[in-house]
Parts: structure tokens; sequence; C-alpha cells
């Protein structure tokens, strides 16, 4: 079954209006986290992303 391109834009659209104003009514609660999640992922990036491009360039032949 394929969908055409107006109903995926429609639902798409309805998504969101819908986030929208979920996020109005509860804007407190939904990025009340948002300081701890930085403080979450810093040691995560740190851990994934420690040791590329920090000037090396001894190790090149």
């Amino acid at each position: 079954m394929r969908l055409n391109r107006g109903f995926i834009f429609a639902l798409a659209s309805l998504g969101v209006i819908a986030a929208f104003f979920v996020l109005r009514e509860h804007w407190a609660h939904a990025f009340g986290f948002l300081p701890y999640a930085i403080l979450l992922i810093c040691p995560l990036m740190h851990l994934f992303h420690g040791s590329h491009g920090h000037g090396h360039s001894g190790d090149k032949p």
C-alpha cells in the first residue's frame, strides 16, 4: 500500500500541532529535566568522543 504525499503531510501536520499543544500545557514537566540531561550527556560524550582530533600529529608517518 502506497500513501500519497498529501496524506503524509496531513499526518505530519497533525503530529506537530498535537506536540505543540501537549508541550504548551506541560512545559515545566517536559523540559524540567534538561539541566540534568545535559549533565548526564557530558560524560557520555567524553566517553565516545574523547580522542578524536586533538592534535596528535606526532602519530602520523
